[in-house]
C-alpha cells in the first residue's frame, strides 16, 4: 500500500518535493501533472515547492521558491500553459549558477526534484544531480553551508516528465501536451477543409516539429491529408511529380479539395528544406490550382487541454511521486512515460540519448536510421500514411477476395474513420469491398453496395455512422443473412460497434453449426462511447465523449466560480459501464464520481456531502460530481440532486445536468480519428490474411475460433482475441467486462479530490530500459 508517510521520514525531518517547470516554451496541459504532484505530495505527508520560472527560479531563489497548498492548485485542469511559469536560463548551463541553485535547495531541505520540460531540460537536471556532491563541498568549503546540513542533503533524487507538443522524446509513446496540440490543429484543418471543398482550392498547412514529424504525421492521417512532409523521411528525388500526379489523380476522382500538411522541419534528401510557399509555388505552376498557405504557428501550444492529456499528466505525476518515494541515492534518475496504455519508468539519460541520436542521424541523412529510432508506433504510423496516401489500388480485382464492412450498435465519433481506413486498404490489396447500411439488419435485408475509393472520401472526420447502425442481432436472422452471403459473394466480415458487435459475433459462431455460409472470417473493431466491449482497452469513440463531458464540466465550473457555493450533478452515458464518469471524473476535477462497478451505500453519499461541506470552509467555493446513468437502480440522479439539495442548505446550492446523446455526436478527436484509421488498416490486414489462410476446395470455410476476433488494444499492444475465449472475461447481464484497467486509477481521483484513502501500488512502473521497451512497443 502507498503509506501516508514516507519511508525514513519523522515528522522532525519532512520530505520535501519541489516541482520545477524548465521548459522553454510554454505547453498546453503542464498544470494537470503540477496539481497531480502537489496533492499526491501533500497526501504523502511530503512538503512541495513550486519554482518558479524554471531553472531560473531554482537560481535566484528567494520567492521564486514557494511552498505549493492544496488550494494553490485548485481550479487549474482547464487552463494551458503552467501557472508557475517558464523562462529560459543561461545561468543553470553555467557551474556557477548550478552551485546558486543548490545552495537555495539545501538551505530548504530539499533533495527530491521533478522536473517537467523536454530533453534539454531533462539533461540539464541530469548534470545537476551528477554535480551534486561537488557542489556541497564546494558550498561547504566556500562557508555558505554547514557540515549538518551538507549531511542532511548529501544526495539529490530526480524524475523527469516529458512536456513537449511535437513528441520529439523518444522513450514515451506521448508527450504531455501533444494530443492537446493536435486538437487545435486538427480544430483548424477542419474549418479550412469546408472552404476548400467550396471553392476547389488546394491548401497547405504548416505545423510545428522541427526536428520531429509527429504532428504533421498523425494530423495526416486524422484529416486524410493527400500528402505530409516531415523531416524523418524526405521525399524521393521526383517528389514533385508524384505529388502533382497524386493531387491531379484525387480531383480526377471526384474530389473537391486538397491538403497538404508540411512540417516546419521538413527537409528534401539532401537537407533542403521543403517550405509552404515553395510547395504552393509548385501547385500553382504546374497544376494552376488555386492554393493557399496556412502556417498553424503558436496556436498549437496554447487553448484548454484536452482529456487525454489531463489524464496523462495526472497519472503520469502520480507515478512521479511514486519514484520519488521509493528512490534511493543509488537510483538513477528516471523519466515516467507512457508505453501503449502503461505507464513505465525509463532511464533519463538513456531516452535522453536516443534523442540525440534521431537528430544526428537525421543530420547525417541516415533518414532509415531515425524512422526506427522514433519506434515502432511512429514507423507504423507512417506505413499506414503511405499505404492510404501513396499506393495506386490495382485496375484489375481479378482473383480478389470480398469482404464486408458495417456499424453495429450505438453511433460512435470515428467509426466513419474506421469505415474509410478498411474500405480502401481493401482496394488497395486488390479486394472487392462491400458496404452494409444499418448493421446486422441491413446484412439479413441485402442492404449492401460495393464500394470504390471515392465513396468513403471526406468520412475521417465525420461523426455519427454514415453507413447507418442498428442494435439489432443477427441470430433471428441466419436465414435470410446466409442467403445474402452467398448472393454477394462475401467472403469476410469487418464489423465496427460497441457490445452489440462482440455479442453478434458470439451469435455468427454460434450459426455456424447450422449454416455453413456463416464459416467466414469476422473481425470486430470496438467502436462506442461507452468502452465496455471485452478485450480492448479502449474503443473507438470513448475519446470524442471524454472531451465532450470535460468541456461541459469545464463551463459548468467556471459558472460555479462566479456563484460560489455550488455543486452540479452530472449525469453521464456508459450503461453499466463507469468509464466515462471515471475518467471525466479525473481529467475535470471531480469530487465524485459514481459507478456501477463500485458499489456504495447511503452512508457514501453521507460522506460525499459531508466533504463538500468541508470544501466550502476552504477558498474552493465549488463542487462537481459526475453519476453514471446506470450506477444505481434506486440512488439515480435526481435522487442525488434532491439529498445533496437538502443536505447543503444554508451551506451550497445544487444543480443538475443530464447530458445525455451529446456525448455519442460532434466531430471526432485527433486520437478517435487516429485510432480508428490504424485499427481498420490493421484489421483489413488481418482479413486478407485469414481468407487465404481458410481457403479450402475452392471456397472459403473458417470454422476456427481463431477465426472470429475482436481487434484489441491491450496495455501495450494490438492484439487479436477470439470472441469465445472473450465470454469468460464478460458480465452478460451488465455489458461490460469483468475485469476493466481503468479502476485502478479511481483511488487516484479520490486522493486529488482530497479523501483520506490508502493507494494500492501493486502494478506500479518499474524500471526498465529504452531498448527493451521499444522492442515491445505497441504496434499501433
Amino acid at each position: 500500500m502507498f503509506s501516508r508517510v514516507p519511508p525514513d521520514c519523522t515528522q522532525n525531518t519532512p520530505w520535501m518535493v519541489p516541482v520545477i517547470l524548465s521548459i522553454v516554451l510554454l505547453l498546453i496541459s503542464m498544470n494537470a501533472a503540477v496539481r497531480a504532484v502537489v496533492r499526491v505530495g501533500i497526501f504523502t505527508g511530503a512538503r512541495v515547492f513550486f519554482v518558479h520560472e524554471g531553472y531560473q527560479g531554482l537560481v535566484d531563489g528567494g520567492d521564486h521558491i514557494r511552498e505549493a497548498t492544496w488550494e494553490s492548485v485548485s481550479m487549474m485542469l482547464q487552463l494551458g500553459g503552467t501557472v508557475i511559469g517558464s523562462a529560459r536560463c543561461k545561468d543553470f548551463r553555467e557551474r556557477e549558477g548550478r552551485l546558486r541553485a543548490a545552495h537555495n535547495l539545501v538551505k530548504l531541505g530539499i533533495t527530491n526534484l521533478c522536473v517537467i520540460g523536454g530533453d534539454g531540460s531533462l539533461t540539464g537536471a541530469d548534470t545537476f544531480r551528477s554535480e551534486w556532491s561537488d557542489l556541497l563541498s564546494d558550498l561547504q568549503k566556500a562557508g555558505k553551508i554547514t557540515a549538518e546540513e551538507a549531511t542532511k542533503s548529501n544526495y539529490l533524487n530526480i524524475v523527469g516528465l516529458v512536456g513537449s507538443i511535437d513528441n520529439d522524446f523518444c522513450g514515451t509513446d506521448m508527450t504531455i501536451g501533444t494530443d492537446s496540440a493536435l486538437h487545435r490543429i486538427i480544430e483548424i484543418v477542419d474549418a479550412i477543409t469546408t472552404t476548400a471543398q467550396s471553392h476547389q482550392r488546394t491548401f497547405v498547412l504548416e505545423v510545428m516539429g522541427r526536428h520531429c514529424g509527429y504532428l504533421a504525421l498523425v494530423t495526416s492521417l486524422s484529416c486524410g491529408a493527400d500528402w505530409v512532409f516531415i523531416p524523418e523521411c524526405p521525399p524521393d528525388d521526383d517528389w514533385e511529380d508524384h505529388l502533382c500526379r497524386r493531387l491531379s489523380e484525387t480531383r480526377t476522382r471526384g474530389s473537391r479539395l486538397n491538403i497538404i500538411i508540411v512540417a516546419e522541419g521538413a527537409i528534401d534528401k539532401n537537407g533542403k528544406p521543403i517550405t509552404s510557399e515553395s510547395i504552393k509555388d509548385l501547385v500553382v505552376k504546374r497544376l494552376g490550382y488555386d492554393t493557399r498557405v496556412t502556417v498553424l504557428g503558436h496556436v498549437q501550444r496554447g487553448g484548454t487541454p484536452s482529456a487525454f492529456d489531463r489524464i496523462l499528466g495526472s497519472r503520469m505525476g502520480v507515478e512521479a511521486v511514486m519514484a520519488l518515494l521509493e528512490a534511493t541515492p543509488d537510483t538513477p534518475a528516471c523519466v515516467v512515460s507512457l508505453s501503449g496504455n502503461q505507464a513505465v519508468r525509463l532511464p533519463l539519460m538513456e531516452c535522453v540519448q536516443v534523442t540525440k541520436d534521431v537528430t544526428k542521424a537525421m543530420a547525417e541523412r541516415k533518414f532509415d536510421e531515425a524512422m526506427k529510432l522514433r519506434g515502432r508506433s511512429f514507423m507504423n504510423n507512417w506505413e499506414v500514411y503511405k499505404l492510404l496516401a501513396h499506393i495506386r489500388p490495382p485496375v484489375s480485382k481479378s482473383g480478389a477476395h470480398t469482404v464486408a464492412v458495417m456499424n453495429v450498435g450505438a453511433p460512435a465519433a470515428g467509426m466513419n474513420a474506421a469505415v474509410r481506413s478498411t474500405v480502401r486498404i481493401g482496394l488497395i490489396q486488390g479486394n472487392r469491398v462491400l458496404v452494409v447500411h444499418d448493421g446486422f439488419e441491413g446484412l439479413a435485408k441485402g442492404q449492401i453496395e460495393e464500394a470504390g475509393w471515392s465513396y468513403v472520401g471526406g468520412w475521417t472526420g465525420q461523426g455519427g455512422s454514415k453507413l447507418g447502425t442498428k442494435r439489432t442481432l443477427p441470430r433471428k436472422s441466419f436465414e435470410q443473412i446466409s442467403a445474402n452471403i452467398t448472393k454477394f459473394n462475401i467472403q469476410g466480415l469487418i464489423i465496427v460497434g460497441g457490445f452489440e458487435a462482440y455479442t453478434g459475433g458470439l451469435e455468427l459462431m454460434e450459426g455456424r453449426k447450422q449454416y455453413d455460409e456463416l464459416c467466414i472470417p469476422f473481425v470486430v473493431i470496438p467502436a462506442t462511447v461507452s468502452n465496455n466491449v471485452p478485450g480492448s482497452d479502449f474503443s473507438v469513440g470513448a475519446d470524442t465523449a471524454l472531451n465532450t463531458i470535460c468541456m461541459t464540466c469545464d463551463r459548468i465550473k467556471q459558472s460555479a466560480a462566479g456563484t460560489k457555493r455550488r455543486v452540479f450533478i452530472i449525469e453521464t452515458m456508459g450503461g453499466y459501464c463507469g468509464y466515462l464518469a471515471t475518467m471525466a471524473g479525473l481529467a475535470a476535477g471531480a469530487d465524485a464520481a459514481y459507478i456501477f462497478e463500485e458499489p456504495f451505500t447511503i452512508r457514501d453519499l453521507q460522506v460525499n456531502v459531508e466533504h463538500l461541506v468541508q470544501k466550502m470552509k476552504t477558498t474552493v467555493k465549488r463542487g462537481l460530481v459526475l453519476r453514471n446513468e446506470k450506477c444505481n437502480e434506486n440512488y439515480s440522479t435526481d435522487f442525488i440532486f434532491n439529498l445533496y439539495s437538502e443536505e447543503g442548505k444554508g451551506i451550497f446550492d445544487s444543480r443538475k445536468n443530464v447530458l445525455g446523446h451529446m456525448q455519442q455526436g460532434g466531430s471526432p478527436t485527433p486520437f478517435d480519428r487516429n485510432f480508428a484509421t490504424k485499427m481498420g488498416a490493421k484489421a483489413m490486414n488481418w482479413m486478407s490474411g485469414k481468407i487465404k489462410e481458410s481457403y479450402r476446395n475452392g471456397r472459403i470455410f473458417a470454422n476456427t475460433p481463431d477465426s472470429g476476433c475482436v481487434l484489441g488494444m491491450r496495455k501495450r499492444a494490438l492484439v487479436f482475441q477470439p470472441v469465445t475465449e472473450l465470454k469468460e472475461q464478460t458480465d452478460f447481464e451488465h455489458r461490460i467486462p469483468k475485469e476493466q484497467w481503468w479502476l485502478k486509477l479511481r483511488p487516484i481521483l479520490k486522493i486529488l479530490a482530497k479523501y483520506e484513502i490508502d493507494l494500492d501500488t501493486s502494478e506500479h512502473a518499474h524500471l526498465e530500459h529504452i531498448s527493451r521497451k521499444r522492442s515491445g512497443e505497441a504496434p499501433a
